[in-house]
């Protein structure tokens, strides 16, 4: 079958190139991988610092009836990905110039290249988080597989995003600063340090809970912390219409662009 052949080759291709782009980042560094995780570290220490020491909320914080330090590591693993993830997948067409300028290659791939490097790290981090859960006396249930689904909702997201994002830059070079901004702004606008329930205006409660990101982090805190299934929230459904409707237009985006790249770059 031709068309299995190239889904597998393709998938192949993806993967050598996801593996080829992790190691690229790590070359020339001293101190190699330990700096991924050195600035994911410190803004947990931050965030902790500020929302309990000087926060004001004691020295033994619980929400959920668990650590605040678990409770606010679950919403901060899956933005830790998405962000990576955006920030570098939105590059990936200049970063890659010379593979874009080859005619035979497939380019539409770059990006999930990008996705798919950021999901190395996230590993690592899922697993921290789960060893944080136990030392916090969490016991395991079932529930936990759960955080592949939700790895998988955070991949379909950014890669929607991370389609349109790419293509524009070609053409819009200030959409890198666009995105980091954006990445700034939107852990404030997701629920990683705080409760929707904390917000005392009901309507600005509301808004937020439309952010794509409050579906996952509120997830991973289902999954880890309370044992509620994806099926059980009405906010799935929701999820996936925005989820599938910014990934149809990124890549009806990056398609209708794709011709001018490397007239471009």
């Amino acid at each position: 079958m031709p068309d299995q052949k190239d889904f597998k080759f393709k998938c192949r291709l993806i993967f050598e190139l996801a593996k080829a782009d992790f190691k690229k980042r790590l070359a020339g560094s001293y101190f190699g991988m330990l700096w991924m995780f050195v600035q994911p570290i410190v803004t947990v220490v931050i965030y902790y610092m500020v929302f309990t020491v000087i926060g004001g909320r004691g020295q033994q914080p619980f929400m959920d009836g668990v650590p605040y330090l678990l409770w606010m590591i679950c919403g901060l693993v899956p933005w830790f990905y998405f962000s990576e993830a955006l920030s570098g997948g939105t590059s990936c067409l200049l970063e890659y110039n010379y593979l874009v300028k080859k005619v035979v290659f497939q380019i539409d791939i770059l990006p999930t290249v990008k996705v798919g490097s950021a999901l190395v790290v996230h590993g690592i981090f899922a697993a921290i988080l789960l060893a944080v859960s136990l030392f916090c006396g969490n016991l395991p249930q079932l529930s936990w597989i759960q955080i592949v689904y939700y790895t998988g909702c955070t991949a379909v997201l950014a890669l929607g995003i991370v389609k349109f994002t790419s293509a524009a830059v070609v053409f819009f070079r200030d959409m890198s600063q666009l995105v980091a901004i954006a990445i700034q702004f939107g852990v404030w606008l997701t629920p990683v340090m705080y409760s929707n329930d904390q917000i005392p205006w009901g309507w600005v409660a509301f808004i937020l809970r439309l952010n794509p990101m409050y579906y996952v982090a509120e997830g991973y805190r289902d999954s880890i912390i309370r044992g509620v299934w994806f099926w059980e929230k009405s906010e799935t459904i929701y999820f996936w219409a925005v989820t599938l409707l910014l990934y149809w237009f990124g890549n009806h985006m990056f398609k209708k662009l794709r011709p001018h790249f490397a007239d471009v770059l």
